[in-house]
């Protein structure tokens, strides 16, 4: 009779384990399907549901089917279902509530929650794993260190974000850092060689963490403004190593292939921005772009203005209309108003196009899913490299709020912080509107000679409400 029963019990563990590694197969088709979806911006919702069932599927099948060498499920699964349930009605409050200004900071405050999670799991892992097994334990301890990492630095770009956070400016900070980089080597080069677990060793552990977590904030505090989209993208990088960390180290082949396709993705947006700025990652990490300091391009010069009535005019008479969003737009919630000025224009024979510059607001895409919020079509939306071309055959570009991406000293002036970047080339068209609220200066905090071109009138006022009153105006033509 034992005999049958163990017999009955390893049938019944083969087949949970055969249908939870098909589960997990089925799971990363959904990820790389909801992958191959994000690229463009038209499916970009279907892949985000698409990735969601597929990490769904994973976490249920997981959760119901995953036993241990002696065949033990896992426990506690009231408190794990009441958990997810009440994280879930959480995260679905807060996503549904959040301003498409704060995205960036709604993203960086998830990547954080997720560095957190890696990190824990991985210094609980250490403590459960014999030291005899010096594989696992790097994994544990370089999961620690990368999880920590995304974690207090997303805090910091959360916080930078949300203009609670300043900039330290210090050169000194590069050698800060790079000595608590060395001393987190340090730690996990002596962790790898105890033996023992021990009161030591957990204070080791904890000072370790602290090393992790400190390093973070600091790697992230000299970063200026205008490199957010790259920091919080490098650190979505880093929450997707971490969770491939916490795989490896549990065996999980679902959180390796996850946290591997999530650090990878960071990994190549991440280079992507850097290309789109003309800066290597290096140089975005030490370099402290964003400050006032440096050769800033040809300051003052004469400002002309230009009445709605006017720029109704000048819009409604014109072939080609190119608009440029920024952050700016995003502020005064002006995606919906734009969308209504775009759909006069071309009922008057207009065309409009949007052009989108990489790293144009504050985080990666930010321009394409405010406009989508306001459902501007997605063939309207032109990416810098393709519109440049257009620029000069271009009757009128209506700048809403963006800077620095449409700033020519970054191509006319070599001792400029931006000079080298690609930009969207506004100043080779005919006709240049400028809407601001000011003369205040972009996150590169430098002079802009745009403003002061022969082409260039500035309409002042808040984006929504100047462009509210061109509406009026066009129709009334």
């Amino acid at each position: 009779m034992n005999e049958i029963f163990h017999l009955q019990q390893n049938i019944e563990f083969t087949t949970a384990k055969t249908i939870l590694e098909y589960s997990y197969l089925l799971s990363a088709v959904f990820f790389v399907v909801g992958l191959k979806l994000q690229n463009k911006p038209d499916t970009a919702r279907r892949g985000n549901l698409w990735a969601a069932a597929g990490m769904f599927l994973a976490s249920l099948m997981t959760i119901l089917l995953q036993t241990d060498d002696q065949g033990h499920g896992i426990r506690n699964l009231g408190y794990i279902f009441l958990s997810i349930g009440a994280a879930s009605v959480i995260g679905a409050l807060i996503a549904r509530k959040v301003k498409m200004t704060a995205m960036p900071q709604l993203v960086s405050f998830f990547n954080a929650t997720g560095g957190l999670a890696s990190a824990l799991i991985s210094f609980m892992g250490f403590f459960e794993t014999s030291l005899s097994q010096k594989g696992t334990i790097l994994v544990s301890l370089l999961g620690v260190l990368v999880g920590a990492v995304a974690f207090s630095g997303s805090m910091i770009a959360y916080g930078k974000l949300e203009g609670k956070v300043g900039d330290i400016r210090s050169g000194i900070m590069r050698y800060v850092n790079m000595l608590l980089l060395l001393i987190s080597v340090a730690f996990i080069v002596f962790l790898m060689m105890v033996t023992t677990h021990s009161v030591t060793v957990t204070w080791l552990m904890f000072g370790f963490l602290f090393i992790a977590l400190l390093y973070g904030v600091l790697f992230v505090m000299p970063i200026g403004g205008a490199d957010m989209p790259v920091v919080i993208s490098l650190l979505n990088a880093f929450t997707g190593i971490a969770a491939a960390f916490t795989g490896f180290l549990y065996a999980n082949y679902m959180m390796i292939l996850g946290g591997i396709l999530v650090g990878a993705a960071g990994t190549i947006l991440t280079i992507v921005m850097c290309n789109a700025m003309n800066r290597s990652l290096l140089n975005v990490i030490v370099g402290a772009f964003g400050g006032s300091s440096g050769v800033q391009g040809s300051e003052g010069g004469v400002i002309k203005e230009i009445q709605p009535s006017d720029a109704a005019v000048l819009m409604a008479y014109s072939s080609k209309v190119t608009v440029v969003p920024g952050y700016g737009l995003a502020v005064s919630q002006a995606q919906h108003t734009v969308h209504e000025l775009e759909k006069l224009l071309e009922s008057k024979g207009v065309t409009v196009k949007y052009a989108i510059h990489p790293v144009a607001g504050r985080m990666p895409g930010h321009m394409n899913v405010l406009l989508a919020e306001a459902d501007v079509d997605y063939s309207k939306l032109v990416e810098m490299d393709d519109i440049n071309p257009e620029m000069e055959q271009t009757d009128v570009v209506v700048v809403i709020g963006a800077n620095d991406v449409v700033n020519p000293a970054a191509v006319n002036v070599p001792g400029s912080p931006i000079y080298g970047m690609p930009i969207i080339r506004a100043d080779q068209s005919k006709n240049i509107i400028v809407m601001k609220r000011g003369m205040g200066k972009g996150y590169a905090g430098i002079e802009n000679p745009l403003f002061f071109l022969d082409q260039t009138r500035m309409l002042f006022g808040n984006a929504k409400d100047s462009l509210q009153k061109l509406i009026e105006e066009v129709k009334s033509l």
